[in-house]
């Protein structure tokens, strides 16, 4: 398949979804962010001086979505419908999800992963004086649909 992003002279390019189709489009990705028993503990007790860290991952997922078009070069400004950031207590940290929906000519795969790391950045940011070595990974697209390539699941 063609790179979309690179003209015939290999010059970068915005993509023209001018001529797509304007169809719902929706797409999840999770990551997850593992700490120390004392970061933890912090977090679940409500003792964290900076405040909420999962509220406030909650809302910095929100926002980063919203502001992906900035942060991403190429992407396309788009009008989202819904944005949802959940976050999961584990045995090691937080499990963390976005799911976000729109209705237009491209999807929201990367709004969705920009949530996910940035939510985990967050909590990270307000809780670091605390733990250093926390790890912030496995961020990946789990689902997608809408559009011309259908719909995806990872397995």
């Amino acid at each position: 398949m063609p790179l979309t992003h690179f003209d015939a002279r290999g010059r970068v390019k915005m993509v023209d979804v001018g001529d797509k189709p304007v169809t719902d489009r929706e797409a999840i990705a999770r990551g997850s962010i593992a700490m120390s028993s004392e970061a933890r503990h912090l977090i679940r007790a409500g003792k964290v001086k900076k405040g909420d860290p999962l509220q406030a991952a909650r809302l910095a997922g929100i926002l980063a979505a919203k502001q992906t078009s900035s942060l991403i070069p190429l992407c396309h400004p788009l009008p989202l419908s819904g944005v949802d950031v959940d976050l999961t207590p584990t045995a090691r940290g937080y499990d963390i999800e976005a799911r976000v929906r729109t209705t237009a000519q491209t999807g929201v795969e990367m709004e969705a992963l920009t949530a996910v790391a940035v939510a985990a950045l967050t909590i990270y940011d307000m809780v670091k004086a605390v733990d250093k070595t926390m790890v912030i990974g496995d961020i990946t697209l789990t689902f997608k649909r809408g559009g011309k390539s259908g719909t995806f699941r990872r397995t």
